[in-house]
């Protein structure tokens, strides 16, 4: 849910390849063409964290029904339903994820891809982590800030392996990028990423986490996520398929990461009808909504969405991690102080509070991670 990065794909004849700014998101495109970005891509994260929002807003109970005062069952009789599969949108990150860092780390030397993913990840991170501190610290706020030692320690981004309470309650996602970031590092940048390499590493992650659903050993699991790796694989094969549209080995690691990724999905957020429950998600809804993840990075992949070229995707693109970050605890924030505060409507308060956060997420954008971010990556490029 993180990156943006220049594309790698070889330039066919006629084709241009133009070097973009530190961030950007290239693709090759023709001398006329005024835009190369691969927008849809940005606008995609954005639909994916959007997603997560209308399931932390009212697709889910817990914190946020104390925030609207009563359950967002309530609130959105119907819509809630459909808000239910929103969580949905982290499996689609991760596809997405999976494709931006196999071509953010091809043919860059290991210092150069460490500098870009924490250069990317920590400066917004860091001030989210702090901000929400701050505010649930207020006394007219509801919540419980984390005490200031596990406020401290989220500042490493390894509060869940140390089992420190979370400020953030998305960085569990930020956990399990991190564990691919760090399995892509060691496995493909580090020896030299080629098509070889990211095959053998696919196909033996993949077949490690299998066994690993089954070996009864925590240390496995929490190294090879079987859960989430199909998704991961799946986007790493794509990527392949961008590259070359006839790779079969590539169209095979994204089959076999969707027939996966989506039984670990039901798996996991299917239940039998109960009245009792907050909401029920069917089993081909869920396969419904991954096969959307990867239908549509696999569009993107194949260049079929170039059309999809609008500048302002680029900002959406921008805007998806800060606003994925502060979106949840600071949301509830705002919806106590609109709906219960100010007595406003229900789909008023959900509309303006998407707004607001997206205000926010512009202003780390614009003042934290633009200043921030090429200086830390620079920083961590220097060779002493």
């Amino acid at each position: 849910m993180t990156e943006t990065v220049v594309s790698t794909r070889k330039p066919q004849p006629g084709v241009a390849v133009l070097v973009e700014p530190p961030g950007a998101t290239t693709v090759p495109r023709r001398r006329s063409d005024s835009a190369g970005r691969l927008r849809a891509l940005d606008g995609l994260r954005l639909v994916a964290a959007l997603m997560v929002a209308l399931y932390h807003y009212g697709g889910r109970g817990g914190e946020v029904a104390q925030a609207w005062g009563t359950s967002p069952q309530d609130q959105f009789p119907t819509l809630h339903a459909l808000f239910a599969y929103g969580c949905l949108g982290v499996q689609v990150f991760f596809v997405i994820s999976g494709f931006v860092i196999c071509m953010s780390g091809w043919g860059r030397p290991l210092q150069s891809f460490f500098a870009s993913r924490v250069s990317r990840l920590m400066p917004a991170y860091w001030v989210a982590v702090l901000l929400v501190t701050a505010v649930f610290a207020l006394p007219v706020v509801a919540y419980q800030a984390v005490s200031p030692s596990d406020a401290l320690v989220n500042l490493t981004m390894l509060q869940m392996p140390l089992g420190v309470d979370r400020v953030l309650g998305v960085c569990w996602t930020l956990w399990a990028e991190v564990r691919f970031y760090a399995l892509f590092a060691l496995c493909v940048v580090l020896p030299g990423a080629n098509r070889r390499r990211v095959v053998m590493f696919c196909a033996g992650w993949l077949l490690a986490a299998v066994i690993a659903e089954n070996a009864n050993m925590p240390l496995l699991d929490i190294a090879l996520m079987p859960e989430y790796a199909p998704f991961f694989i799946g986007g790493v094969g794509l990527y392949l398929v961008h590259r070359d549209r006839r790779d079969v080995y590539g169209w095979g690691i994204t089959a076999a990461g969707w027939l996966i990724g989506q039984h670990y999905a039901v798996q996991s957020l299917w239940h039998a009808p109960d009245p009792e429950a907050f909401s029920y998600r069917s089993s081909f809804g869920i396969v419904a909504v991954v096969t959307f993840g990867f239908v549509a990075v696999a569009a993107i992949a194949l260049g079929l969405l170039g059309r999809v070229n609008w500048r302002w995707l680029t900002v959406a693109g921008a805007l998806t991690y800060p606003f994925y970050l502060v979106h949840e605890h600071l949301g509830w924030v705002v919806i106590q102080a609109l709906h219960r505060g100010l007595g406003l409507a229900s789909g008023v308060t959900f509309v303006l509070t998407v707004a607001s956060m997206l205000l926010l997420a512009w202003l780390l954008h614009k003042y934290v991670e633009k200043p921030l971010t090429p200086r830390l990556r620079a920083a961590l490029t220097k060779t002493r």
